[in-house]
């Protein structure tokens, strides 16, 4: 028994990749090792997926674009349901190009948005330090000319 789960782990993946799981004949130590704005140029973002969508399906569908590394479905964390949405990297940058002549194409019976993926820039990058001092945060402030005798002074 023990000899058959080696073997079965040795095979190549099956076509049952778990949802959110990398397909693809890509070595992961390679690909850790990626600067992942590199990853993002030849990445696309696909929304308005159907939330019963495989990698599998994903991947036919994007197949005449260019060779495919990796297809991931975005699940919620707490429920484990798809979030409507995937990413798929492709081996060039240049098959992202091919793959936007499919934004609005039917998926599923639904029109998919494909758009370049974006790369992610905290906010707390872009602010520096702290959140900074002083600005209007919302609220009355008065206003108008009308009577106020406990005002205080010099106003």
């Amino acid at each position: 028994e023990a000899e058959n789960n080696n073997a079965a782990r040795d095979e190549p993946a099956s076509s049952a990749t778990p949802r959110g799981a990398p397909t693809g004949d890509v070595n992961e130590d390679e690909n850790m090792e990626e600067d992942p704005a590199l990853v993002d140029a030849r990445s696309i973002y696909v929304g308005n997926v159907d939330y019963a969508a495989t990698p599998e399906e994903i991947q036919a569908h994007f197949q005449s674009c260019g060779s495919i590394n990796r297809v991931t479905i975005l699940c919620d964390k707490f429920t484990g349901h798809p979030k409507g949405f995937a990413y798929v990297e492709f081996s060039d940058p240049l098959f992202v190009q091919h793959a936007m002549v499919l934004n609005e194409s039917l998926f599923r019976g639904r029109l998919i948005k494909v758009t370049e993926k974006r790369t992610n820039i905290p906010s707390f990058m872009l602010r520096g330090r702290g959140r900074g001092r002083g600005g209007y945060r919302g609220g009355y402030r008065g206003g108008g000319n009308h009577y106020a005798p406990y005002r205080g002074r010099g106003r």
